[in-house]
């Protein structure tokens, strides 16, 4: 389920050339810990063993692309490379970088693989909000959002065989913190991934559009950690989903509206907004009020310790942490209210929001992916919006109040009035 993938092989079968998949395994990715190296190595042996019975070579090369990729074009007389897109800085500088080493007379291709609408098809420009990009995403999924093609048996066989890979040497290649455990519940994999997908239609999706912002209630997807590494696909997601929609029909618009236009309105602002992490990517009337209200007295102050420890005087916003510490996942409704408070318990605006990046790419299995910066909606499938949650995008402005000026507030009584929040904190109460 990878049109990247798909068209690779295409091009492949029209030359009558073998196909080639390869991996190019960095010793480290902005905030991520063993826990995410792991998930992503261990779909990574499923999606080797997949490329072995295809008679597709599969290559797990040690390093960044400018440095590993173009020797491997020219060791292997490469006809063409294919890559997939992300709308963020540092993939989208190793493209940059790959592209201006590679031999001239090697074409390259960039496919967005992990949208429904491409990026840059969906629109031409940062969009405001979710109402500003819903009909040009709708108008095009008749187009876009189709069953894909099998990938067949490669018949062209390479010359040389690949080389096996040492999972063990791809481990100690690494450069990245092994304090932050794997968790148990989210298995690594394709036909895991798929199994989530097929558990939340058989069981969750029915509550999707009711129950999907309370916290005690099981009515997520869950599927954002197989989504976020590419080991399902969310038009996979989408197309699966979408056969219930007789049935379901609030719970699938509503899943439609999470998945594809939440999803892509993040993608859009990471895309075109160069600043997407800082708030020099907010829109003009909210860096104003957080800059006017910069100084309030905030009437707690909280390091990036007692923050990551949980050990804040409010016990909901310690579980929702604790919840993250230990799953590696956090309820996309406490999402909002944990960006937020952090808004109101940090000395500045942009402390605030490097705090809340830095836990969520540090802790969610989702972690470091464009919707970590844009929207957060109560999704199924979101990080935590940091910039929607501290800094208004996508949003409008609100009444104005202390510290956040008009950036829409939130609070635990409010929390109270949504779901049952006592019994949340007695979940993720601390064992000390």
């Amino acid at each position: 389920d990878n049109w990247a993938f798909l068209y690779a092989q295409r091009l492949a079968l029209k030359q009558e050339l073998p196909l080639h998949v390869c991996f190019c395994l960095v010793p480290k990715f902005l905030e991520a810990t063993i826990r995410h190296y792991r998930f992503m190595l261990r779909g990574l042996q499923e999606v080797a063993e997949e490329c072995a019975e295809l008679n597709i070579s599969f290559h797990l090369l040690l390093g960044y692309a400018k440095d590993v990729l173009p020797t491997f074009v020219v060791e292997h007389g490469v006809g063409g490379l294919v890559t997939d897109f992300s709308p963020l800085r540092l993939p989208r500088q190793w493209v940059e970088d790959v592209r201006e080493r590679l031999p001239e007379d090697v074409p390259f291709a960039q496919v967005d693989a992990h949208n429904i609408v491409p990026c840059w098809v969906a629109s031409p420009k940062q969009e405001y909000s979710a109402r500003t990009i819903r009909g040009k995403i709708h108008a095009q999924l008749p187009e876009f959002l189709t069953e894909f093609p099998p990938v067949v048996r490669h018949p062209h066989s390479p010359s040389c065989p690949a080389e096996p890979i040492d999972w063990e040497a791809c481990y100690s290649s690494l450069q990245v913190d092994h304090t932050v455990k794997e968790v148990e519940w989210a298995t690594p994999g394709t036909a895991a991934g798929l199994a989530v997908l097929k558990s939340f239609i058989a069981e969750r999706l029915k509550f999707f559009s009711t129950h999907r912002n309370d916290p005690n209630k099981a009515a997520l997807s869950n599927l954002s950690p197989w989504l976020h590494f590419g080991q399902v696909s969310t038009q996979r997601a989408i197309l699966e989903v979408q056969k219930h929609r007789r049935t379901y029909k609030d719970s699938v618009d509503a899943f439609v509206e999470e998945a594809v236009v939440r999803r892509e309105l993040a993608e859009n602002f990471c895309y075109y907004n160069e600043n997407y992490d800082t708030v020099q990517g907010a829109y003009d009337w909210a860096q104003t009020t957080l800059k006017l209200h910069a100084k309030d007295k905030r009437p707690y102050l909280y390091s990036l310790q007692e923050l990551e420890q949980g050990t804040t005087h409010d016990p909901l916003w310690n579980a929702a942490q604790l919840q993250m510490v230990q799953e590696g996942k956090m309820h996309g409704f406490l999402r909002m209210y944990w960006a937020k408070k952090i808004l109101e318990w940090t000395r500045s605006p942009e402390e605030a929001l490097q705090f809340a990046i830095y836990l969520n790419d540090r802790y969610e299995l989702d972690g470091r992916d464009p919707n970590g910066y844009g929207r957060a909606d109560a999704l199924s499938l979101c990080p935590a919006g940091c910039l929607w949650s501290i800094c208004g995008i996508h949003d409008q402005g609100w009444a104005e109040r202390a510290i956040f000026g008009k950036i829409r507030y939130m609070n635990y009584a409010g929390c109270k009035r949504k779901f049952d929040v006592d019994q949340f904190e007695r979940r993720y109460a601390p064992t000390h």
